[in-house]
């Protein structure tokens, strides 16, 4: 079922599907999974646990931004793929090989650094691929495909784990990693428009790419990267928060729980991610969002009225239509600001330091105030930073949907 790309040449679009599904096996069959086995398995530290993956997020946060320029420049964006894959097979194959404390904090550390790539190169190839009244709905495909490699990992991670050890879980990385290659490397070179995979279309391509200071001259794009963090503020923390929770009433199960829980959340996600890639057109951009920011901090009050597990996992469900909605429409929202520009990936890239930023801050913020003032109290304070990053969106974003897509206004 070849279709047609914006230069004319053919593709199957179920390549792309497959890179989006088997990329969030690459990278969940190895996140979720690293500190448990470091503790149980190593009998590492805390301290050391935490002072490995302190360093990988810090490289990973310092890096986002200079990646996505670089992402923007390479006329090379399947080999960029194809090389970051390569990078996170070897370094999951060291983890598993030598898990000491020097070969793990180095690997780990590169994994954090190529892991920067997947999001706006994949969302960069997709943009060359497709004409921007198609984008919409392609965008939600891909996070659709996402949310289904994330819970097809979880249920093989799992059933790997049982049969064999919690160490074989992490040669699922290259495994996976030699697929999601093949998929990358079957999308056509030719069938990517790479002036369009930057966001430099017809209108822009005259002047060339813009200034790195389009991102502190572009108003909305400023506005949306402080709600990005204020999202992320809020919203981190909260399923560790409820996981503890978990653990304290049932420390047997408390696994097994938060695996139903990020399972059903994901299967969410799913149908969340293509209902917002059939309106975002039609509806507009900005009333999508106000919902799943809106969704937040009613869900951050609902878990203070009860400790019951079956309540705290079925609030922890609303996190599905959220994270759902800004999935699927944070690299079609940042599209629409940066067209023209040249600067796409780069934008991406300095979106996603917002978010790091803010979902950093959310776990010091949120233990801080459990220890002095108790769940409840956390969930209330993370709650009031959802409800300020509402308000700043609902007054300060604009809609950023075309005119030719815009829905009308009365």
């Amino acid at each position: 079922m070849a279709v047609t790309s914006t230069n004319g040449k053919r593709f199957n679009p179920l390549s792309l599907d497959a890179l989006n599904f088997l990329l969030a096996d690459v990278r969940g069959a190895l996140g979720p999974y690293l500190n448990v086995f470091l503790v149980t398995q190593q009998h590492w530290s805390q301290t050391e646990v935490g002072l490995v993956t302190t360093i990988g997020g810090l490289l990973g946060l310092a890096v986002q931004t200079p990646i996505g320029a670089a992402i923007d420049e390479t006329r090379a964006k399947r080999g960029v793929i194809v090389l970051a894959l390569a990078v996170l097979g070897i370094g999951a194959a060291v983890i598993f090989a030598w898990p000491s404390f020097w070969p793990v904090a180095i690997a780990n550390s590169l994994m954090a650094i190529v892991g920067d790539v997947f999001g706006p190169a994949v969302a960069g190839l997709t943009l060359g691929l497709y004409a921007r009244k198609q984008l919409a709905r392609r965008m939600g495909r891909n996070s659709a495909f996402d949310h289904a490699g994330n819970v097809a990992i979880a249920v093989v991670a799992a059933a790997v784990g049982y049969a064999f050890s919690q160490r074989a879980v992490f040669l699922l990385v290259p495994v996976f990693a030699v697929l999601a290659g093949i998929a990358v490397l079957s999308i056509p070179a030719k069938a990517i428009d790479l002036d369009r995979a930057r966001d430099l279309d017809q209108d822009g391509r005259s002047a060339g790419p813009a200034g790195y200071d389009i991102l502190f001259n572009t108003r909305p794009l400023v506005i949306f990267g402080l709600c990005v963090m204020l999202f992320h503020l809020a919203n981190a923390a909260l399923l560790p928060l409820v996981g503890q929770k978990l653990a304290a009433e049932f420390p047997e199960e408390a696994t097994a729980m938060m695996s139903a829980c990020i399972v059903a959340a994901q299967t969410i996600m799913l149908p969340i991610a293509l209902l917002v890639g059939h309106t975002a057109d039609s509806w507009g951009r900005k009333p999508l969002f106000l919902a799943g920011f809106a969704i937040l901090p009613v869900r951050a009050v609902l878990y203070t009225f009860s400790d019951n597990s079956f309540w705290l996992i079925g609030v922890q469900l609303l996190d599905g239509v959220g994270a759902g909605i800004f999935g699927a429409l944070t690299p079609l929202v940042i599209a629409d600001i940066m067209r023209g520009t040249g600067r796409y990936n780069l934008a991406l890239g300095a979106v996603a330091t917002m978010q790091g930023i803010g979902a950093s801050l959310s776990g010091l913020a949120a233990g801080v105030t459990v220890d002095h003032l108790g769940y409840s109290a956390a969930f209330l304070a993370l709650g009031a930073a959802a409800a300020v990053a509402l308000i700043v969106f609902a007054l300060g974003m604009p809609e950023t949907a075309e005119p030719e897509t815009a829905p009308l206004q009365s």
